[in-house]
């Protein structure tokens, strides 16, 4: 159990038999009545935000995370498998578990698989990944890193904007939180 004067970002409870992660909290002592706690709570399944009041001092359960290290190794079928680094055992989740991360998964990729209970939560996949760009239009003499974008479509098919100079074949770094090209690697 975790008190509501204790919630800080970040922080994970059990409500309405689901799992939500504190996004925003205000502590607040009106002039006449008793304090509360008014949050922002974002339900780690399926990333609906709720705004939701709770008397200071009130009680509600903690959420207890696993959070795994695992590697991607394959893909099988409409799966995703991943090895977890410490036991060598497979887990298989689907491409609606992990989410809109899917786009950045290349073999061999380090990622944090994050349960509750027996159910995957999310998959965290690191900030930045290196990619290969395998479709693009090809670069032209003149073309400067301020010129302005181009899309590009890297190995794993994530199509990303990336600087007028890039080129087929050439490898990037990019930015998994926010799909942004973050430079050549």
């Amino acid at each position: 159990m975790i008190s509501s004067n204790d919630f800080r970002p970040g922080v994970t409870i059990e409500l309405d038999g689901s799992v939500w992660r504190v996004v925003e909290f205000l502590h607040v002592k009106p002039g006449k009545g008793s304090a509360f706690v008014r949050t922002k709570l974002k339900n780690a399944r399926n990333g609906n935000v709720v705004e939701r009041t709770f008397r200071a001092g009130e009680t509600v359960p903690q959420a207890t995370l696993d959070k795994r290290a695992m590697e991607y190794t394959y893909k099988d079928a409409d799966q995703f498998v991943f090895m977890d680094l410490e036991t060598y055992e497979e887990v298989r989740l689907t491409s609606e578990q992990i989410g809109q991360r899917v786009k950045y998964l290349n073999q061999n990729i380090n990622v944090n698989v994050i349960k509750w209970g027996e159910q995957v939560i999310e998959v965290e996949l690191p900030n930045s990944v290196v990619l290969e760009v395998i479709k693009t239009d090809p670069g032209v003499k003149g073309d400067t890193a301020t010129g302005g974008s181009k899309p590009a479509t890297v190995e794993t098919g994530a199509e990303i904007m990336v600087p007028l100079f890039i080129s087929k074949g050439e490898r990037i770094k990019i930015d998994t939180r926010n799909d942004s090209y973050l430079g050549r690697e």
